[in-house]
């Protein structure tokens, strides 16, 4: 489409709005223009566009059309894009809550979404394996190290800069995330052990100011987030878990300060 196309135009400003009113993550407003564009596409009559020719069955037919083929997790990551957009299209006047209502909700049947947790066994196993790698041990350890004890995601390790740590003060600061604003924790003493002795007996000699580093040319470049996943399920694997995902880790280390007495929020 170009530029001057209104379905372009429009997408343009909920991506806007999704960024500077919602703080949303670039990923998450990438997949919503998407899912957005296509049913703008399939609701457009011609060259033209109205919001008022979308129906309540329109919208309906659209967000249930692959459920079966992809299942009720897919309905309600479409329903959502929709009820975000609707949400948009609300504040800059239009009359959607008839709309927005329409959106089906997929079923979400109790416990059905409890989260995968290691125990503390298996935690202290994942952390053990890593005196086993021949290469990179000392990243991994402290890249896993963060994930564990900080409860950071595998993007937030591989954004860690050298300026985010405040050695005198005992903390790290993160980068900015869903809420658009950052966050400084107590950085935890095996953390930053871990952190240390990565930085000096293993870190490749850069100007990057980057924490974690490719060791493999072009060394002067930050790792990707796929670096720290990769180090995880490889760890898992040594371990004999039949894991796979990283954010087991971050739902672990919540259910621990909960067990603690944190509140759910914190």
């Amino acid at each position: 489409c170009q530029n001057s196309d209104p379905i372009s135009l429009e997408l343009a400003r909920f991506d806007s709005y999704m960024l500077d009113v919602r703080g949303l993550a670039i990923s998450t407003r990438h997949q919503r223009v998407l899912i957005v564009r296509k049913f703008l596409l399939a609701q457009r009559r011609g060259k033209h566009f109205a919001l008022g020719r979308i129906s309540v069955n329109g919208v309906r037919a659209f967000v249930l059309s692959g459920y079966g083929k992809y299942g009720a997790g897919t309905v309600g990551v479409v329903g959502g894009a929709l009820r975000c957009d609707l949400r948009f299209r609300a504040l800059e006047g239009d009359n959607t809550e008839h709309l927005r209502e329409a959106v089906p909700r997929a079923a979400h049947w109790r416990l059905a979404g409890v989260p995968e947790l290691l125990s503390d066994r298996e935690v202290q196993a994942l952390l053990n394996s890593f005196h086993k790698l021949e290469h990179s041990s000392k990243r991994a350890y402290a890249m896993v190290r963060c994930l564990t004890d900080l409860g950071l995601r595998a993007s937030e390790v591989a954004q860690l800069r050298l300026d985010d740590i405040d050695w005198k003060e005992g903390t790290i600061r993160l980068p900015m995330g869903k809420l658009r604003r950052g966050n400084v924790l107590p950085l935890p003493k095996k953390v930053g052990q871990a952190i240390v002795d990565y930085l000096r007996t293993e870190r490749p000699l850069t100007t990057n100011r980057a924490v974690f580093v490719r060791h493999v040319a072009p060394y002067d470049v930050p790792i990707g987030s796929g670096v720290v996943r990769r180090a995880v399920r490889e760890a898992y694997q040594r371990c004999g878990l039949a894991h796979s995902r990283v954010h087991i880790l971050r739902h672990t280390m919540a259910s621990m300060l909960l067990r603690q007495g944190a509140p759910l929020k914190e």
